[in-house]
This record gives C-alpha cells, structure tokens and sequence, in this order.
C-alpha cells in the first residue's frame, strides 16, 4: 500500500513517515514540491505518485496568527483541502482529511459528537470547518478525522512549550478551565494507517464521513501539565510549579474553545479503532524527547 501524506513537516505526517515498513510506503510532501493553494500543483504531485490513500495532513494551524491571516489560513484550510479532495475524486482515490476540535464553539457541558452543532470562535477553526465542507462536495469517498490537543517530539506543541518553560523558570501559570482530548501524534498515526488499509482493501464497503479521533479520556490543560512534568521528573528533565489561572487571565489574539472533548465512540463502533490513553501518549512523548536531550535512542 502507497499512501501519499501532506504537510512533510507536520506532526502527524513525520509520525507517518516513521511508521511505514515492508507493506506500506508513506510519501510525505510538502512546500516547495506542492502548493496546495494551486489547485494545478495538487494535482499534478498526486497523479505522478498515483497513491492508494491521501492522507491530507497539512494545515495553516498557527492559531493566533490566523486572527490577522485569516485569507493565509483559508488558502491552506480550506481551499487546499478541496483542492486536494477534487483530485482525488478525479483520480478515484479516496482521502482521508484531518481536521480539529475547533470547528466547536466549547459551549457544550459533554464530549462533542460528530452530529453537533459547528460554530468556530476563532480563525482558524472557522478555516478548517471550510475546509471540512469544501472536502464533503468536492470528495465522495472519504474519511474526516476531528483531532485535538496534537502533541509530539517534533514541531511546535503543548508538552514541549511546557518542557521549555521548565527548565527557563521555576513555576509557570496554567489555565485550569479548558479541557481536552491531548492527542499523540505516532498513535493517531497508527490509527490513520489502519484506517488506510482498510480502506485500500475495501474501499465499496467504508462509512464514509466525519469521524472524532482524539486521545482516550479528558483532562485539563493545568492537569496535563502536571502530567507532562511528573514524567519528565522521572526522566531526569526539570520540572516546574504550577500556578492556576484562568483563561480570561491569559489573553491571546485568538479565543479558545472552554471545551475541546471529543466523543470517539462513532470510530470504535464504525471501523473497531480507538487510540489510548492520554496519559501514556504524554509520557512516550516526553520519554522520546528526554532521550533526544540525552543522546540516548
């Protein structure tokens, strides 16, 4: 099995990238070789690769930054995922498209279901949700997975903002009132990669649609830095105080939603997957960036 993977540089396609062995090949793309905004690239990259799944990884996802671009965003979000999903439907390859718990509001008191109401308080939400629509027309075969809360040893993310932060000062301040399903890139990945061989083997026979796939359980952002620094205190990395603060108390450009859960039951139930635990996607993650600090392997 090909499968075609864009956004090189992202967490989940490096995740990808690591995961392919003797009976799948992962490609991963990205600028200069493509540019999803240009609807010629995209489909010239993916007939030449002629993949058995795309797997659109990419995304404009500098959240605050898309408050001043939210064009920048939407060219990436939303107008490179349905340029991406009308040349897979012209190809006759399915996609899958990865989007997040943003396209939600956080007003709601549970877990999000697939079925429940969009309504995007910020840029970047409102960019992916179009991206989510544009995929629905342009794509009849695929597979939108709702994220959340992504979290690696590479890129820019919550569990490294917070090792830094660490080991620059001794206490740092947390909000305590939003929560959330964190998410480990290389179990999402394992989970995209069996999505995408069931789909090579029997494409006729998928429930196409939107799918939640996020890290099993919830927490808040002030636990889960308590997580992320006892394992990195029994990794020998620095660890750092917690002040709780609340949201209104830590002002950025873009709002964030109170409530990010995600509901995975639909997954589990459709296609038998489900990732694990939060907490241990935590503790590989801060375990691989020890041993990264360490020279260990």
């Amino acid at each position: 099995m090909k499968v075609l993977v864009t956004g090189r540089e992202g967490q989940l396609a490096r995740s990808l990238f690591e995961l392919q062995g003797e009976d799948v090949r992962v490609v991963t793309i990205g600028r200069p070789d493509i540019d999803l905004a240009d609807a010629r690239s995209v489909e010239t990259v993916i007939s030449r690769e002629q993949p058995d799944v795309v797997v659109n990884a990419a995304a404009y996802t500098a959240v605050d930054k898309a408050e001043a671009e939210e064009a920048s965003a939407n060219a990436v979000n939303a107008q490179g995922a349905e340029n991406v999903a009308r040349s897979c439907a012209g190809l006759s390859i399915p996609l899958i498209h990865l989007s997040t718990d943003y396209v939600f509001d956080g007003a709601k008191a549970g877990a999000y279901l697939e079925e429940d109401a969009t309504a995007p308080i910020n840029a970047y939400g409102r960019s992916k949700l179009n991206g989510e629509r544009r995929v629905v027309v342009a794509c009849e075969r695929h597979v939108i997975l709702r994220t959340a809360w992504v979290h690696s040893p590479w890129g820019a993310n919550f569990v490294k903002a917070m090792l830094r932060l660490a080991a620059e000062q001794g206490v740092v301040r947390v909000v305590d009132d939003q929560r959330g399903s964190p998410t480990y890139a290389p179990h999402l990945a394992s989970l995209v990669l069996a999505l995408a061989r069931r789909i090579a083997t029997d494409a006729a026979g998928i429930p196409w649609g939107i799918y939640h796939a996020a890290g099993a359980g919830e927490t808040s952002r002030l636990d889960l830095a308590g997580e992320i620094f006892r394992a990195a205190s029994q990794q020998g990395l620095p660890a750092a105080g917690i002040v709780a603060i609340k949201t209104a108390d830590f002002l950025t450009a873009a709002r964030r939603p109170a409530n990010s859960v995600l509901n995975c039951e639909k997954l589990r139930r459709v296609f038998g997957l489900e990732l694990p635990d939060w907490r241990l996607g935590v503790r590989e993650a801060v375990s691989r960036l020890s041993a990264g600090q360490h020279g260990r392997h």
